[in-house]
């Protein structure tokens, strides 16, 4: 166990936070999905989806492991000749998508001969943020005319959340927030900001009247979205306000205490009691108390994320860490949002907790980026002190020698004395 510690590089902290939510995820899940067994096998086993989830978080950390060994700025080039690849499988997905888990969106696709369901559009969040952070880095040091930034950086962003929208506005608007975000703090001049919001909003617009124009023409959730925001806005009663007060119900029955591990009742009624709503099981078995201690770990490790992004030694270093690791802790604070009501229903899952591969396995890639970044740094810093020692043994070995040399010449001094007859009657 030692050995293995050991061979974990990166920033201990925020290896110690994602160590501690995976383990705290398991009697949510083990709890949550009893609906979805009964639902699924008619039995109410949920020992299968504990294991399921199990072999998804060991998977996970076996990607933490693997990427944070690769050098981070290796994902620099990749996000460029990834991205294509991105607009394939969620043109793919727009066409030939799945709905899994009850949810009415077809945001998966299956993968032939592996029996695997992949959601592309988180890691299309992946691949983006890493793309911008690399597109701010190339142009610090210079003035960014508009024009060449819209083909180099907006033309990509805006083709890959047109893939996504259709299907999934949350995770739309997600992205979109965080990589204005990410612009400007990489300095993007705040008025060409501005007018890319300004034209997001019209795009987003002119997509909603064409879909409202012609409904039958093509995919889209615009009627879930406006029933969604009249119901929250309006209270307003649609398919959604059955999760939202059964989400109500477990957190007024959790009070401070909670009812105690496994004791959930509305985990029966929920249906995405182990994923979108799990911190309303959460609240309900372990109390506010228990709420209160997931919402503080996401903010240490935001905090964490801080200190990492300060430390990182290249531009391209820390808006990476900005880039992938704000996004996770704005998804964990809209999950916890929508589960007490503060925001109508997005969708978002609770990272590393909530049970699901895709979102597990996307976090798991982005943390094992910013470990990437941080490892860089420990590594510079240990440089330094083998310098430090290096040349601190070299002043020793110089020291020595010459203590060394001043006895010698004291040793002749004395012996040139003792043999000289004119030294020895001037010393008697």
């Amino acid at each position: 166990m030692k050995r293995l510690i050991g061979n974990l590089k990166g920033d201990k902290v925020i290896w110690s936070f994602v160590a501690l939510l995976a383990l705290l995820s398991f009697m949510p899940v083990f709890s949550a999905s009893s609906n979805l067994a009964y639902l699924g096998r008619g039995t109410g086993n949920t020992l299968g989806y504990l294991m399921k989830h199990l072999g998804h978080i060991a998977c996970g950390f076996a990607i933490i492991y693997f990427v944070h060994k690769i050098p981070y700025q290796y994902f620099r080039s990749i996000s460029k000749w990834l991205l294509p690849v991105v607009w394939i499988v969620l043109a793919i997905t727009m066409i030939k998508g799945t709905v899994i888990g009850g949810a009415n969106a077809s945001r998966w696709l299956q993968i032939p001969f592996v029996g695997i369901s992949f959601q592309p559009s988180a890691f299309a969040a992946l691949v983006l943020f890493v793309f911008v952070a690399r597109y701010l880095s190339k142009t610090r040091l210079k003035k960014i005319d508009f024009v060449e930034s819209l083909k180099e950086l907006w033309l990509p962003v805006f083709i890959t959340l047109f893939f996504i929208l259709p299907s999934n506005f949350s995770t739309t608007a997600l992205i979109f927030s965080m990589i204005l975000m990410l612009v400007f703090i990489g300095n993007y001049p705040f008025k060409y900001i501005s007018i890319i919001l300004g034209t997001g909003l019209l795009l987003l617009s002119f997509y909603i009247l064409v879909a409202k124009a012609f409904p039958d023409a093509f995919k889209n959730r615009v009627d879930t979205w406006e029933s969604r925001i009249e119901s929250y806005l309006n209270d307003k009663p649609n398919e959604d306000d059955y999760q939202i007060e059964k989400a109500k119900i477990a957190i007024a029955s959790g009070m401070v205490y909670g009812l105690g591990p496994g004791k959930s009742v509305q985990k029966n009624f929920l249906p995405q009691s182990s994923s979108d709503f799990i911190y309303a099981i959460i609240i309900e078995e372990y109390g506010l108390i228990g709420g209160l201690g997931i919402l503080l770990l996401y903010l240490l490790l935001l905090f964490r994320f801080v200190i990492a992004s300060h430390k990182a030694t290249t531009i391209f270093g820390k808006l990476v860490v900005i880039g992938l690791g704000f996004p996770m802790i704005f998804q964990a604070m809209i999950n916890m949002a929508v589960a007490v009501e503060l925001l109508p229903v997005t969708g978002q899952t609770l990272p590393l907790i909530s049970s699901g591969g895709t979102s597990i396995w996307m976090t798991c890639i982005a943390l094992g980026i910013i470990l990437s970044v941080t490892k860089k740094e420990e590594e510079i810093v240990q440089e330094f002190k083998d310098a430090a020692k290096r040349e601190e043994a070299l002043q020793k070995l110089i020291d020595r020698e010459l203590a060394e040399e001043d006895e010698v010449e004291e040793v002749y001094s004395i012996d040139d004395r003792a043999n000289n007859p004119i030294q020895a009657v001037i010393n008697k």
